[in-house]
């Protein structure tokens, strides 16, 4: 074995180019270890698991959920999670929201958009860093969702943290991020994201020093590929592009922290031990990660712009069939070749409520004002659409074929109404300024014409 940052890992953690190696698939069901015959076989529960170690389910699914949607992973570890379940006391939440929180917010009825919110000056790590943008939903009847950004200039070191109330969507803005969790090690730079269970504990690190992303909190159903309908069996997030990691553990006896947010609280406690000391684990309930620079675009080749639903990543359903509680939608590289055709996105009234991010690049609908690390907000039934400049130039372009180069902007959809939290209304990185992005529209109406 190696140890790498205090972490022990098998030689197998590693690539032949240095890289952190990891299993592909999603939702597939893995087997790993980070120590030799650490897996027992046969059996999921042995009398004596191998090396003194502890057998102990994560479930992500009720016992009795169908077979395809049946969520849980067996941990072997060197204590059993019921040593870092008690003694936990009431922490202070800091700028931490979780939906329903509907009164907080103070911002009118509108566009509303945010330059991106600086990496502070002061010690804060990711947990300490997280900034809660809107909500919706309801985290006790497991509906909605909550945006939130990270800023963060240190480590989490001995501080571990896990989240009761849903998973965790994590899009780095600026610079790579590395998580910690029970099942392993992954590492991931702007332009990927990690998806974390719930109820997994990890922590993240900053490789490269001081990180700024983004977060969805999904409190319904888990997010899972959409259906690919007419498009068929390819193209969009293909399986095999998501990343999951071997097995990996601390065995690291000093005293640290576990943080725990249940039902919007947060919690904390001092256990004497890593909670990270899974050696080996099989299920299908594991974090992951994916590259967006791997998701294949399907788009108009002819005419007319497609519904930005075509380029969903990943999806949370809910009960309304075809409306989800929360897509992941991106805006990647593409080619568009439309003939005769407006093409950047149309003005629209959506009946789904849309928190846009950019991650790098340029937007095609908003040239100017939205920047990499700043965010916007359309609710439900709010206009919006491409800015006077956008408008002008896409209409009078020579349409011919384009590449959108160097871009990746993405979409948090949910059909609820994101309720935008005291501190994002009080922020003065409010644009209050952004409705103006569309005074430049000017009346076109010719009859004679």
């Amino acid at each position: 074995m190696n140890i790498i940052d205090k972490f022990e890992i098998s030689e197998a953690v590693r690539s032949t180019a240095g890289k952190l190696a990891y299993m592909t698939g999603f939702e597939n069901s893995f087997a790993t270890e980070a120590l030799p015959h650490a897996l027992p076989l046969k059996r999921n529960s042995p009398q004596k698991a191998p090396f003194g170690l502890y057998a102990e389910q994560l479930s992500g699914s009720a016992f009795t959920a169908p077979r395809a949607s049946n969520k849980r992973t067996w941990f072997y570890r060197i204590r059993p999670s019921v040593k870092h379940g008690r003694g936990f006391k009431p922490a202070d939440r800091g700028l931490i929201r979780t939906a329903p929180c509907r009164d907080e917010g103070t911002l009118p009825f509108g566009q509303m958009r945010w330059r991106p919110i600086e990496i502070p000056a002061e010690h804060c790590d990711f947990l300490s860093g997280l900034r809660t943008i809107a909500t919706c939903g309801d985290v006790y009847l497991q509906v909605g969702m909550a945006s939130h950004v990270y800023v963060a200039n240190a480590s989490m070191e001995r501080k571990y943290f896990y989240n009761a109330d849903g998973e965790l969507l994590l899009v780095p803005q600026q610079n790579v991020i590395r998580v910690f969790t029970e099942c392993g090690l992954i590492e991931a730079e702007p332009g990927e994201v990690v998806l974390i269970p719930k109820g997994m504990k990890f922590k993240v690190d900053l490789p490269n020093g001081p990180a700024r992303g983004y977060v969805c909190e999904n409190y319904g159903a888990y997010f899972t590929l959409p259906e690919r309908g007419p498009i068929g069996a390819n193209c969009l997030a293909n399986d095999r592009d998501f990343l999951t990691p071997v097995a990996a553990f601390e065995d690291k006896e000093e005293p640290c922290e576990l943080y725990a947010k249940a039902l919007g609280k947060l919690y904390v406690t001092e256990i004497a031990q890593s909670p990270l000391d899974v050696v080996a684990w099989h299920g299908n309930f594991a974090p992951c990660k994916y590259d967006l620079r791997r998701f294949s675009p399907v788009g108009s080749v002819l005419f007319d712009h497609p519904d930005p639903s075509i380029y969903t990543v990943l999806s949370s359903t809910s009960d309304t069939h075809g409306t989800a509680n929360v897509d992941f939608v991106i805006f990647p590289e593409r080619w568009v070749v439309m003939e005769d055709s407006f093409r950047p996105p149309w003005y629209h009234m959506n009946v789904m409520s849309e928190f846009m991010g950019l991650i790098y690049g340029v937007y095609d609908a908003k040239p100017t004002g939205f920047v990499p690390g700043g965010m916007s907000l359309h609710n439900a039934l709010v206009a919006h659409g491409p800015d006077a400049e956008a408008f002008e130039r896409a209409s009078n372009a020579k349409l011919e074929p384009q590449k959108l180069a160097g871009t990746m902007a993405f979409m948090f959809e949910t059909r609820y109404p994101l309720c935008p939290t005291a501190y994002a209304s009080n922020l003065e990185l409010v644009d209050g300024a952004y409705p103006d992005a569309w005074d430049g529209l000017r009346k076109l109406y010719s009859p004679g014409a």
